[in-house]
Order: structure tokens, then sequence, then C-alpha cells
């Protein structure tokens, strides 16, 4: 099944791939324009997939309930659903395996703000599907928190660890977010009005990334601590360092996102290898050939 699909913040990681797995699969895109009246654009559209978010967490109290009335608003009165990237903010400091039965329980400003804006969705009556996923990765480098944040320093040998090195975290290829939004895009008059899927992703530790790295570029590579005291020193300065201050907590909850809903709606959905995926965020230079000869395992297609 396809139609016509509506991307907000094309010009965003989420916006971006979207665009391009919805256009691959031979659904009409349109992409929103800033400023314009959302509502008026989202006519004749089957499917919007919301990937607005103010960068570097900029005055979110503010602006995600504003954006959120605007998508809804915008639903409404087309009858398009909703595709909305989630995140695990509102699971809190208890590690484990995350799914869509898992207590909400916020620890940040942040989570809270996400779990009511997912609330407001549910309570709206628009159709919407949440696809839940953990860090992004962007083989696209757009700034993604692979590149800008863990492998910052790989060109100096170093892999940047925000917690502990063996804490287990839940990582989203892009790509493979986006493949997914399209199939269940195609699934959704068989869904529920409201779904929380969580997006399995790969899950993987710092200790991991790096002997991954170690084995591509045949070398040894260090783990460094990020400098979390410098940034409580800059808080009061800088919002970026507020806002990443307050989600320290997550580095070092060792969390997955468990794939059992995912597969009984997706069953077969192939994701790309880890090996790819823990690649993508070294620069185009170090990220093709392997010491050895032989190149990252591409993706199979879905």
């Amino acid at each position: 099944m396809t139609g016509t699909v509506l991307i907000l913040g094309g010009n965003g990681k989420i916006g971006h791939h979207s665009a391009q797995a919805f256009s691959t699969a031979g659904w009409e895109v349109r992409r929103y324009r800033r400023g314009t009246d959302m509502t008026v654009a989202a006519m004749g559209a089957d499917v919007i997939v919301n990937g607005l978010n103010p960068p570097n967490y900029h005055k979110w109290a503010k602006l995600i309930p504003a954006i959120t009335e605007q998508v809804i608003a915008a639903a409404a009165a087309s009858g398009a659903t909703v595709i909305l990237p989630g995140n695990v903010y509102h699971f809190g400091s208890e590690g484990g395996v995350w799914s869509e039965d898992t207590p909400q329980r916020p620890v940040s400003r942040k989570g809270r703000i996400r779990m009511q804006m997912e609330a407001r969705y549910r309570d709206s009556g628009v159709r919407t599907i949440v696809l839940r996923a953990g860090n992004f990765i962007d083989p696209d480098g757009n700034d993604d928190i692979m590149r800008a944040f863990l492998l910052r320093d790989i060109a100096k040998g170093r892999i940047i660890r925000g917690g502990g090195a063996d804490v287990m975290q839940a990582w989203c290829y892009l790509p493979d977010w986006a493949r997914a939004a399209v199939d269940l895009a195609g699934k959704r008059d068989s869904l529920a009005r409201f779904e929380d899927i969580p997006f399995p992703g790969h899950s993987f530790t710092m200790t991991e990334l790096q002997h991954c790295l170690e084995v591509h570029l045949g070398r040894p590579l260090k783990l460094s601590p990020f400098p979390w005291g410098l940034m409580r020193l800059a808080a009061p300065f800088w919002e970026l360092a507020r806002e990443l201050g307050e989600m320290r907590y997550l580095w070092d909850t060792p969390h997955q996102l468990s794939g059992a809903k995912f597969d009984r709606i997706l069953p077969g959905f192939q994701q790309t290898s880890l090996e790819q995926v823990m690649l993508a965020g070294l620069p185009a230079t170090m990220r093709q050939v392997s010491p050895g000869g032989s190149r990252a395992q591409a993706a199979s297609p879905a």
C-alpha cells in the first residue's frame, strides 16, 4: 500500500531518511515548509511523519506542546496517520528490556515533556504510530550522537563514553527506522488507533563498540570519559550543557528495547548488520575498507 506522505522537518535526521525511504517505496513525498499552514499542507496526505524537534533541546517545554497541537490539528483535518519518533526518556532510570508495557516513570523534565506529548496524541483521537527508538545513528553524519559525541576524537584514537564502558545502550540506525516507518504506514489500517511500537534496533556497550572499531581500523583505541564536570560548570551559562547534564543518567542505565511487538507486526524485517551500524559513525575515509581489504557487510534489502 502506498499513498501520499507529508514530511515535517525534512532537513533533519528523521525527515531526511523518511523522505528517502518513502520515495524509494513508491510514495508521493511532500515536504512541509516551515512557517506555512500545516493543516493546508496536510490535506490529501495519508501519513504525516513528524520529524520536527527543537535542536539542542531548545525551549522544549514551550515548543514541543506547540508543535504537537499543530500536528494534531493537521492530522484531524486531513485524516492522516501520524508517525512519531518516540524515545526512551519516559522510562526513567530503572534499567532492563523496555517495552510498550514498561511503566512510564520519567526522572527528567524532558522525559515528562515527552510523556505528556505522547499522551496528548493518544487522547486526541488522531491515528498515531509511535515508533520508539534508542540513540540515533545517522550514516550521513547529520550531527547524530555517534558522530558528534562518541567518535568526535576517533582520529586521535579515542572513543568518548558518557557512562560505564560495559553499560548496555539501545541504538537506532536511522535508515532502518525509516524503512520500518514505511512498512508500518502500509499496515496503518490494521493497527490500533494509537500504537506504541518499540523499534529494537541494536544494543551494545562502549567496550563492544571499541572492539569492533579496533578490528576494523587495525589499531588500539582508548575509551575516555566525557567531561561531565566541565559541563556542570558551564551549565549556568550554556543551555545545551544544562540539557545534556539532565540526561546523564541514561548513560549509566543499562537498557534495551524489546523487539517482540515489532516482530509480530513486521515479521521478517531485516535490519542493517551490527558491524555496519557500528562503523556508520566513522568518517567516510575510515569507514569503507578494513585493513584486510574487506568492506563492512551491506544491509540486506527489506
